[in-house]
């Protein structure tokens, strides 16, 4: 036994999660709210930076980031917490070229559902410990 929650034993905004592609945001439009808002906060990407509303805002923030990252952002889920029926934390481990360097990055997503839809979500990257590498090495 894994001791990982059975599919039907995943709260309901985690499994509303878990139908979410960031690279397909067309394809799960409808887990967004009309107005929902993404909020990106790293001093080191002041070019991101900012607040992203509705689902073409949205998807604005991850072309944007797959252009200055030359398309290699990736995210590696590494846990979920519920907190109540409203909020859901997330940590994931991203890995992106940024200025010629592969850095692997933690983050914590602060996910806020209302009426079973994502309404808001606060991205917020370590901004001074990720790890970085020559991607020649």
């Amino acid at each position: 036994m894994s001791g990982a929650p059975e599919q039907q034993d995943l709260h309901p905004n985690i499994a509303l999660l878990n139908t979410i592609d960031i690279r397909n945001l067309d394809s799960c439009a409808d887990a967004f709210a009309k107005d929902a808002v993404f909020h990106y906060f790293n001093p080191k990407a002041l070019e991101l930076q900012g607040d992203y509303t509705g689902i073409d805002g949205i998807k604005q923030f991850f072309a944007t980031l797959d252009t200055v990252t030359d398309g290699t952002f990736s995210v590696r889920p590494i846990n979920a917490w519920p907190v109540g029926d409203e909020l859901v934390v997330v940590q994931t481990q991203n890995t992106l070229k940024w200025d010629g360097q592969i850095t692997v990055i933690d983050v914590a997503l602060v996910w806020r559902f209302v009426d079973g839809k994502v309404a808001e979500v606060f991205d917020i990257p370590s901004a001074y410990s990720g790890v970085t590498s020559n991607p020649d090495d």
